[in-house]
């Protein structure tokens, strides 16, 4: 599914193949702009990536990522999706927990119950019988209620385990020694750096990730892109309330020149905390947990129970809770602002009170969300996008080729870079009257196209 520019309506393709193995989309209805029976890559290119392009030099700038950001990277390198964290049956309450699971579910309209929809539900069960019983004395019904709370809390805590083995072994997936983990990381470094390639007078890059992995982190690293977190210090970062945006570069001693915003800069910010989060007496720090870690024993000694990386009740309160309260106003203060744009990867549209945020968003109407997924997992893409009712201010890219992350990155996502001297040549030659003898589309299709200066002219802002 594609809408970008003054497209009114989504259209559809069926994905094929040519017999040179390349991805073919034959529209399934002629619109216009759309009038041929099929298109490749290097074709819808010269619609989508001048959009994007354009899009990505907003004022106000954030990229939202889901668990098919960690899927894409993860599928490169390894040929399958991460295991992950699957639903689990419970030695106690376990049909109450269940019907609540899926209740919860179908009411923010994710359709079936997730893994963390069951453990939220028996952590509320949980603190519920604690308060219930105590001070109760051992007869019945108390005891057999104390029987099946240890019960709960053992099968809690076996569930925290396998979220946590689960996301070791997705990190540990794309650190896989193969030939593809080069390729893989190609990818996610030019797909970070897409985003963090504006001049440092713009406002920073925000990216946002609903994932207790360290993917990001990992990429940024690779990237060279520093990342503002909110954590202060270096043996153990704690987490501060405080928003300290060092990234300020002074000149030598002697130099002339004024002191310059550092290019490559983004803030950060985890809305579900994250894996190397720990409660340390009432303050959030961050361990130094490597990525793709055997196993999280000897990094964090005080066990599962203090890892940060689950709501203690259902999502939608988790803004009364320290710390998500300030991770979640770091969210609707980045988007919900005059000319904001948003784009989403990987997120399935799944959690009601970011979606809400987003829906606040866009009753603004200078800003602008861009949908970028593999697919519409039961249909909550679209379902979002009609119930809205904001059509021109959302962009949408759907589907097995637009959402695959070579495709993006290669076709239709801006240059990763400030080209200064793309930037100078492509404004000599419109000085000259030459732009029209700038790369054609027969060049594209040699992949040496002219988006680069193009790309690199709207990264500096240039007119």
């Amino acid at each position: 599914m594609l809408k970008v520019r003054e497209m009114r309506d989504i259209l559809e393709f069926e994905l094929g193949k040519s017999e040179s193995g390349e991805d073919t989309l034959k529209p399934t209805k002629r619109t216009q702009g759309f009038d041929k029976e099929e298109y490749q890559a290097h074709e819808l290119r010269k619609d989508i990536e001048p959009w994007l392009t354009a899009l990505f030099q907003s004022e106000h700038f954030s990229l939202l990522t889901g668990a098919g950001l960690m899927n894409a990277v993860h599928h490169r390198v390894t040929g399958k999706l991460p295991e992950g964290f699957s639903t689990r049956s419970y030695a106690a309450f376990d049909e109450q927990i269940q019907a609540e699971a899926k209740r919860s579910a179908q009411v923010v309209g994710r359709g079936d119950p997730n893994p963390e929809d069951q453990l939220r539900t028996a952590l509320k069960i949980a603190d519920g019988l604690r308060i219930l019983l105590d001070g109760k004395a051992d007869e019945e019904p108390w005891k057999s209620l104390k029987i099946n709370h240890s019960t709960l809390v053992e099968d809690i805590t076996k569930a925290i385990m396998a979220l946590v083995n689960g996301v070791l072994s997705s990190e540990k997936g794309v650190t896989s020694q193969n030939k593809e983990r080069e390729e893989a990381l190609r990818l996610l470094v030019s797909f970070l750096m897409s985003f963090a390639s504006r001049t440092g007078t713009r406002d920073r890059l925000h990216i946002f990730t609903t994932n207790y992995d360290r993917l990001i982190e990992f990429g940024a690293e690779l990237a060279g892109i520093r990342l503002i977190d909110r954590f202060i210090g270096s043996l153990a970062p704690l987490f501060r309330a405080s928003r300290l945006d060092v990234d300020l570069h002074y000149n030598p001693p002697g130099i002339r020149g004024e002191p310059r915003y550092l290019e490559g800069v983004a803030r950060f910010t985890k809305l579900h905390g994250s894996l190397d989060w720990i409660d340390d007496d009432r303050e959030v720090r961050r361990v130094a947990l490597p990525f793709g870690a055997e196993g999280y024993v000897p990094y964090i000694p005080q066990g599962v129970q203090n890892l940060l990386i689950y709501p203690k009740d259902a999502k939608d309160r988790e803004t009364a809770d320290y710390p998500y309260v300030e991770l979640h106003r770091d969210f609707a203060a980045a988007l919900c602002r005059p000319n904001s744009v948003l784009i989403t990867y990987g997120y399935s549209f799944g959690d009601d009170h970011i979606n809400r945020v987003i829906r606040d968003m866009l009753t603004i109407p200078s800003t602008h969300l861009v949908i970028l997924n593999h697919d519409d997992t039961g249909k909550r893409l679209t379902r979002f996008y009609n119930n809205s009712k904001r059509p021109s201010q959302i962009s949408l890219l759907i589907g097995k080729h637009f959402g695959d992350l070579g495709n993006l990155v290669d076709y239709y996502l801006p240059k990763p870079a400030i080209d200064r001297a793309s930037i100078r040549m492509a404004e000599l030659l419109r000085a000259r009257g030459l732009s029209e003898k700038l790369p054609t589309e027969s060049h594209r299709k040699q992949e040496t196209g002219d988006t680069g200066a193009q790309s690199a002219s709207a990264n500096e802002g240039t007119p």
